[in-house]
């Protein structure tokens, strides 16, 4: 059951949760769209319709921010753990090595998709990556015939929120071959080393965001969204 939070949706389910759920839909032939939500995505759903729309007409939101854990508690909820955009992708490249289904990488730089792959290619081995586009490709059409073509069962498009997300929905009726979309936003320096993570005592803690500011004050704009949140959070009905 999804609990919402100022009108967007968020599933509580956990990673094995989902690929559950993924294994099974992918048995009958269904589509599945994965898309982060955090405070500051919700907030700014707010003013944006679309994202909203975007958010909770994917198959799964996942709990990308602690602020999402705080409101489940404030409100009583079932969302216990975080489910973060970058893991999520982790525990999908490990699902698609054992299970064999092939990869399709769209987005990002170059120099940083190429590495990724290698990353991936080599902390997955037997991994299939059946294509990869970085995010410059202009013909529309060319990619599309190429990830349909590389018989890619699962697909993560890195351009940003919500460009990557207006990208699948637009396209997945037009991919029939991919079982499973997810938007990675910057998922693919993370995997390709140019980005690094916070420490892992400050993302077992939830508080990657304090590292995220401690690192680079002029988040303090985006940071300040958290208490926003969930101020609106306590207040709301």
């Amino acid at each position: 059951m999804k609990e919402t939070y100022l009108g967007v949706d968020v599933s509580p389910l956990t990673y094995e949760g989902i690929i559950d759920e993924l294994r099974k839909r992918m048995t009958r032939g269904e589509q599945s769209t994965i898309i982060a939500v955090n405070p500051e995505k919700v907030m700014t759903a707010q003013d944006n319709a679309t994202l909203k729309r975007l958010i909770n007409e994917s198959t799964f939101q996942i709990a990308d921010g602690i602020g999402i854990i705080l409101a489940s508690k404030l409100k009583g909820g079932n969302i216990t753990e975080r489910v973060t955009g970058v893991d999520m992708m982790a525990r999908l490249l490990a699902f698609a090595k054992d299970e064999q289904h092939p990869i399709y990488m769209y987005g990002a730089k170059k120099e940083v998709l190429e590495l990724a792959k290698s990353n991936i290619e080599r902390d997955y081995p037997g991994i299939v990556i059946a294509g990869s586009t970085d995010g410059y490709e202009q013909d529309e059409e060319r990619l599309i015939r190429d990830i349909q073509e590389s018989g890619a069962k699962i697909l993560f498009v890195a351009l940003g929120s919500p460009k990557q997300e207006l990208w699948i929905e637009r396209n997945m009726n037009r991919l029939p071959n991919v079982q499973v979309f997810q938007g990675v936003g910057g998922s693919f320096d993370v995997f390709s080393g140019t980005v690094k993570r916070a420490p892992k005592m400050f993302r077992k803690t939830g508080t990657e965001w304090l590292y995220r500011l401690m690192t680079d004050p002029s988040r303090i704009k985006r940071q300040m969204n958290l208490p926003r949140f969930l101020i609106r959070i306590l207040t709301s009905k």
